[in-house]
C-alpha cells in the first residue's frame, strides 16, 4: 500500500513564490531522514549535506507546450508531451474540465497559423488520453511552440505566467513538456555556496512528458541521457562513502535507468517502486506530489514508505505548499 494523505485545496501553490514576495530559494524545505523530520528554508540546504555529497541535476529546459487549437469548430488546448524518433509527437487534448478522451484516429485539428495535427493512434494500448500525432508546421515543432505556445498549467494556477517562471537555473536543452520543478528553488548564489562547501554537482538530461493525472497511472516512457562523466562521478562518490542525491524524480529515474548497467541514453520506461527499489540514489530533492500520484512510489523506492509517510504527514500538518510553485523536501535514506 502506498502512502495516504488528504490534500486540502488551499495547499496547492497557485502562484510562483516570487509573486508571494519570496526569492526562489526562500521556499520552505522539509528534511526527512532516519534521524527525524526537520523544517527549514531551501537556502539552508547546505546544512543538511556533507562535503563529497553529489547532487545530480536535470538540465532539460521547459517548452511552451500548451497550444490553442480548433477541433470540429470548437476551441480546445493541445499539450505537446513528447517528441518521438519518427518525428511524430505524443499529445494530449484538453478542455477546461480536464483531458478529452474521445479522440479518433485520423482526426485533424487546426493549430495557429497554417499549422495542423492529425491523430494517428493511441500512444499506448488502451490509452484514451494520450495520442501519437503527426504535426504539420512550417519549420520545427519546437520553433512553432516558441511562437504559438505557452507553459502548461493546471486548474490550481489560475493565470498564465511567463516561460521564465518555468525554467530552472540548470536548464540548457529545451525538451520538457513540464518543468523539472524540484530544481526551481536553486539559485546561482546557492549553487556557488554549495560548491564552495564541497558539495558536487553532475548533469544529466531527461525530457519530461505531461503529468499523469489519473490515480495510479504509471509514468510514460521518456528520453534521457547520462553523460559518461556523470556516471563516473556517481561511481567515484559512492566508492568513497558519499551520498548520491537526485534533484527531482526525473533525475532519479534517469540515474536508475542508466546505472549500474551502463545504458547511457535512450528511452526509459522504468517504474521505480516496491518491486524495483533504488540501487544508485541515496536521497532525493523533490517537490510535494498529489495523493496517489505515481511519483510517490518512486519516493518510496528511494527513501522507504515509512519515511515518506512521516514526511507527508508533517508537510500537511505544517501546511507546506504543493506542486511546481510550492515548497520542497529532501528525503535521505542514509
Amino acid at each position: 500500500m502506498s502512502i495516504r494523505f488528504d490534500l486540502p485545496d488551499e495547499l496547492s501553490a497557485s502562484v510562483p513564490p516570487e509573486a508571494r514576495g519570496l526569492a526562489r530559494d526562500e521556499v520552505r524545505l522539509l528534511v526527512a531522514s532516519p534521524s527525524g523530520v526537520h523544517h527549514t528554508v531551501f537556502s539552508s540546504l547546505g546544512s543538511h549535506l556533507r562535503p563529497g555529497d553529489l547532487l545530480v541535476v536535470n538540465t532539460s529546459g521547459t517548452l511552451p507546450a500548451a497550444v490553442d487549437a480548433v477541433r470540429g469548430g470548437r476551441p480546445v488546448v493541445v499539450h505537446f508531451s513528447t517528441a518521438l524518433d519518427d518525428g511524430s509527437w505524443v499529445v494530449e487534448l484538453r478542455a477546461p474540465g480536464g483531458p478529452l478522451l474521445d479522440g479518433r484516429a485520423g482526426e485533424r485539428l487546426e493549430l495557429p497559423g497554417v499549422a495542423s495535427l492529425t491523430l494517428l493512434a493511441p500512444a499506448a494500448f488502451g490509452d484514451s488520453r494520450l495520442w501519437r500525432a503527426a504535426v504539420s508546421v512550417e519549420g520545427s515543432v519546437t520553433g512553432f511552440l516558441s511562437a504559438a505556445g505557452r507553459p502548461i498549467r493546471y486548474g490550481y494556477v489560475p493565470r498564465t505566467w511567463p516561460l521564465s517562471d518555468y525554467q530552472t537555473v540548470f536548464a540548457r536543452e529545451p525538451g520538457s513538456a513540464e518543468m523539472p520543478s524540484a530544481a526551481r528553488p536553486f539559485t546561482e548564489s546557492l549553487v556557488t555556496r554549495l560548491v564552495t562547501d564541497g558539495v558536487l554537482f553532475a548533469p544529466l538530461v531527461l525530457h519530461t512528458g505531461v503529468s499523469s493525472p489519473e490515480a495510479g497511472e504509471p509514468p510514460q516512457a521518456e528520453r534521457f541521457r547520462v553523460p559518461p562523466t556523470t556516471a563516473a562521478l556517481v561511481s567515484w562518490v559512492r566508492s568513497r562513502g558519499g551520498r548520491v542525491i537526485a534533484v527531482g524524480t526525473t533525475a532519479a529515474r534517469a540515474l536508475e535507468s542508466a546505472l549500474p548497467d551502463g545504458v547511457a541514453e535512450g528511452w526509459t520506461d522504468l517504474v521505480l517502486g516496491p518491486d524495483r527499489p533504488a540501487r544508485v540514489v541515496d536521497g532525493i530533492v523533490t517537490g510535494l506530489h498529489a495523493p496517489e500520484a505515481s511519483h510517490l512510489l518512486l519516493l518510496e523506492a528511494v527513501a522507504g514508505r515509512d519515511l515518506v509517510q512521516r514526511a507527508y504527514d508533517a508537510a500537511v500538518e505544517r501546511r507546506y505548499l504543493w506542486h511546481e510553485f510550492g515548497d520542497v523536501s529532501l528525503l535521505l535514506r542514509r
